[in-house]
């Protein structure tokens, strides 16, 4: 008898959503994301995440910085006191917390489509990140003792320096392992060596409880804050990541990180299909039965 192909377990709810400002469209695209998926017929179980508490998103940052973006005394990481963004920021890192909950719980591997993260700083944001949910989430499931060893696994385009600065700030903790790809590579001449690096970050990780997986889309060449890898080279990317862990048997979460393409009409349809090649190998190497899940 056929194996039926299983749902892609996504973390989503419309409290995650808030207006897109400025250049990137990270506040609005979880909704975008989430629908285009739809669209397309991918297989979802859909959970709606709830928000992370003050206490784990202050393990992470500095407690007067948290109150005082919440409060709206102080700026987001897009530079703007929004009252949709400030309200969207505990769900949007609650939904990398869940997941995880749900990922370490259930050997899973789960979706949270949210961005912004990875620039956000112990005691300050920017670069459109204002609350760091890759450290929020190690640190909450550390403290909930779910895990020994997490791994970031951060393929933006972008050097993840608010996560670098938290770290620092804990003393760098052995037991978070944190790959960033915008430290090494960003130039087409690099591809091969960028491959061969992510598969020894992949093989060092036999022994970690769970990884953090940025699926960034600004690094492919068209990006206007990127520019080296193609939409082809990405979803092998992608592949690589997924096989690997689905093969150690590591409870995995991915996010939608960085991406500032616009087509003709200013959407951001070319940033939304490279996230669905992302679902789609998901849904391939996690979840499907041979043939069930469409390929493009």
């Amino acid at each position: 008898m056929m194996r039926a192909a299983t749902p892609m377990i996504v973390m989503f709810g419309e409290r995650m959503q808030a207006t897109a400002e400025g250049l990137s469209p990270s506040a609005a695209k979880p909704a975008q994301a989430v629908a285009a998926w739809r669209r397309a017929g991918l297989p979802m179980r859909v959970i709606e995440p709830t928000p992370a508490p003050l206490s784990a998103l202050e393990r992470a940052h500095d407690r007067t910085y948290v109150e005082d973006v919440l409060a709206r005394r102080r700026a987001n990481g897009f530079g703007s006191l929004d009252e949709s963004v400030a309200a969207s920021l505990p769900y949007t890192s609650g939904a990398m917390l869940d997941g995880a909950r749900v990922a370490v719980r259930e050997g899973v591997a789960v979706c949270a489509p949210v961005s912004g993260f990875h620039h956000a700083r112990w005691a300050h944001g920017g670069g459109f990140c204002t609350f760091n949910g890759l450290m929020v989430t190690a640190l909450a499931l550390r403290a909930e003792g779910l895990v020994r060893k997490v791994a970031i696994l951060d393929c933006d385009h972008h050097f993840g320096d608010g996560t670098v600065d938290i770290l620092s700030r804990l003393g760098d903790p052995p037991w978070v392992r944190h790959f960033t790809a915008g430290a090494e590579f960003d130039r087409p001449a690099q591809v091969s060596a960028f491959f061969a690096r992510l598969g020894e970050e992949l093989r060092a990780l036999a022994d970690f409880d769970l990884v953090l997986y940025q699926a960034g889309a600004d690094p492919h060449v068209k990006d206007p804050l990127g520019g080296w890898l193609t939409t082809e080279q990405l979803r092998a990317r992608d592949a690589q990541v997924f096989e690997s862990l689905a093969s150690a048997r590591i409870p995995l979460v991915w996010n939608l990180a960085g991406g500032y393409q616009r087509d003709r009409s200013g959407g951001i349809g070319p940033v939304l299909a490279i996230h669905e090649n992302t679902a789609r190998e998901h849904l391939r190497v996690f979840c499907a039965a041979p043939g069930q899940i469409p390929t493009s």
